[in-house]
């Protein structure tokens, strides 16, 4: 097995855009979960809106693409209120349910023959990114060192990628640091006894579940501007790995779901440069090489049970700050 070109291949999606629009979502969605103790289960949907919405934008009304991410942004935060206004009384468990459906019927409007002028049905949506990387400041050609070399168009989206991540971090930080956030931890705890102060309750959910859909849209753009954009991708699935993503690092933490974020993609490629190579070297004889490469969603799978049990406040999470999991 050629183990450096394994380490290679793993240690490039460190700076995937892929890796950046994970820790976005799992960002929005310690928000919702970490935070406000709303589970959301739909958070593919989310991302799915600012994609879309982006990608739209462009192609059917000609705007530019910085303008696509404002409506891909807004797309997400009015489907929030939307869900939001008639869920959020519900029960935890009655919530994902809800979240969950409304994901899957959202994708199903993207996938549906009947828009296939706007949405491009099943084939997705292509071809709008021109005018994004003409805006491109960088020279033509390669740059950086090791595994981490890529063409101006690719430090282009990942210097975008970047700027949102850190500015949507800061924010977060700061809000969650504030008296709004303070509100919020107590509502994850009890809202009873915050409903028993005066606060709105209601409220508070409503614009942490806004905010955390805002910057989960914020994460399917990035995604969005690396590659095509296809309904496959915003599966129930999708919102699984966010969250093993955001657990792995910790929910009620800011900078937990970037390291998250960044670890499971790092996992997801050693995993499938490595067991293939398993097979092809006969440590694995009774396998394929394809049957290899899907074994590691199985021990993702594994993993995130693992976690829930033995380490629900993630890497870097306090276990004090995530006692409503119990």
């Amino acid at each position: 097995m050629d183990w450096l070109q394994i380490l290679q291949n793993s240690a490039s999606t460190i700076l995937a855009p892929a890796t950046i629009a994970y820790a976005l979502a799992a960002l929005g969605l310690a928000v919702h979960f970490g935070y406000a103790g709303l589970l959301n289960m739909g958070i593919a949907g989310f991302m799915a809106l600012g994609a879309y919405g982006y990608a739209i934008t462009i192609l059917t009304f000609g705007l530019p693409w910085y303008v696509g991410i404002l409506v891909g942004i807004v797309a997400a935060l009015i489907f929030a209120l939307i869900l939001g206004i008639p869920t959020l009384r519900l029960r935890g468990d009655y919530l994902a349910i809800v979240t969950i459906a409304a994901a899957e019927v959202l994708r199903l409007l993207f996938l549906t023959s009947a828009f296939d002028e706007v949405t491009g049905s099943a084939d997705g949506l292509s071809g709008y990114h021109t005018e994004f990387r003409s805006a491109n400041p960088i020279p033509p050609g390669s740059y950086g060192f090791g595994p981490w070399v890529y063409n101006e168009i690719g430090w282009w989206v990942r210097i975008l990628g970047f700027i949102a991540l850190v500015l949507a971090a800061l924010v977060v930080y700061r809000l969650v640091n504030s008296p709004w956030g303070r509100v919020l931890k107590g509502i994850r705890e009890d809202e009873d006894a915050v409903r028993s102060l005066g606060k709105n309750v209601f409220g508070y959910k409503l614009q942490a579940l806004m905010l955390g859909g805002g910057i989960a849209a914020l994460g399917g753009i990035v995604y969005a501007m690396d590659r095509n954009v296809n309904s496959g991708v915003y599966v129930t699935s999708l919102t699984f790995f966010v969250y093993t993503a955001l657990l792995l690092g910790g929910a009620a933490t800011v900078f937990g779901p970037l390291l998250g974020s960044v670890i499971f993609w790092v996992l997801q490629a050693f995993l499938s440069n490595l067991m293939p190579a398993l097979v092809s070297s006969g440590v694995l004889p009774f396998m394929t090489t394809i049957q290899a490469s899907t074994v590691r969603f199985i021990l993702t799978g594994i993993a995130l049970m693992l976690l829930v049990i033995f380490r629900p406040q993630g890497i870097l999470g306090n276990k004090k700050e995530l006692t409503f999991v119990k």
